[in-house]
């Protein structure tokens, strides 16, 4: 039996056999290292929306390209010590997380990949990884990339779907509009009335639907500019 995708996308989903084969024969050209959390994301949606977000962005975008971009595991905890205060809440503090994240980029480089894609899907891994990165690249030496989704989307592609024109915000319309879309199972909309924000009323599935089709089109555009070399990190020079 093979692999099929969406399921192919995924390196999870792989034999060993599987996942060298395909390496071996030059097939695989990408990589994408999903990070995002769970967290709260006020009343009404499910503290798994980080990371379901970014898993469903990371397939689709590897399935797009498919065959030649692989989707890591997910780190589906990140840094949301802002939010410990709302219990369930889960949280890495950043020397570990950036560990661990340094851990799965050079496993895979160790494969094989020297073009990996670290895609965010939280807020709060951002400044950690910004101020590392450069260290990241000094060390491996490839075209090594973080991004979150939305530097994705820009303003003037968002504004037709979105009344309040904020975003990403956090549960608020984009993300709202987003599940609603994507893993409607997870928005409880009782509480979008009770609550005391009341922007995610504006959300629509439709309009997630567009946000996330946008999104999926210029995530792959880039990753294939990674593979045809046209987008490159550049790596930072050593100060002696």
């Amino acid at each position: 039996m093979t692999l099929e995708y969406p399921q192919k996308a995924l390196l999870g989903k792989h034999t060993r056999r599987e996942f060298r084969e395909r390496m071996q024969a030059g097939e695989l050209k990408a990589c994408i290292i999903p990070v995002a959390a769970t967290e709260q994301h006020l009343e009404h949606l499910a503290m798994e929306h980080d990371y379901a977000s970014i898993m469903h962005l990371s397939t689709a975008i590897a399935s797009k390209l498919a065959p030649h971009v692989i989707v890591a595991p997910c780190m589906n905890i990140g840094i949301s010590e802002h939010h410990m205060r709302h219990i369930g809440t889960l949280t890495a503090l950043p020397g570990s997380w950036l560990s661990v994240l340094f851990d799965t980029v050079r496993s895979m480089h160790d494969a094989g990949f020297t073009n990996i894609l670290v895609l965010n899907g939280h807020g709060g891994n951002i400044a950690p990884c910004q101020g590392m990165w450069g260290q990241f690249l000094q060390r491996l030496e490839i075209n090594l990339q973080f991004k979150s989704y939305w530097d994705f989307i820009t303003p003037e592609e968002a504004s037709p779907y979105l009344k309040t024109n904020r975003f990403p915000g956090h549960a608020q319309e984009f993300e709202t509009a987003f599940a609603m879309a994507a893993f409607p199972e997870n928005v409880r909309h009782d509480a979008m009335h009770d609550q005391q924000d009341k922007e995610p009323l504006f959300a629509t599935a439709e309009n997630g639907k567009a946000l996330i089709e946008i999104a999926i089109k210029n995530v792959a555009n880039f990753v294939q500019g990674m593979i045809d070399g046209t987008e490159v990190a550049e790596i930072p020079e050593f100060h002696p």
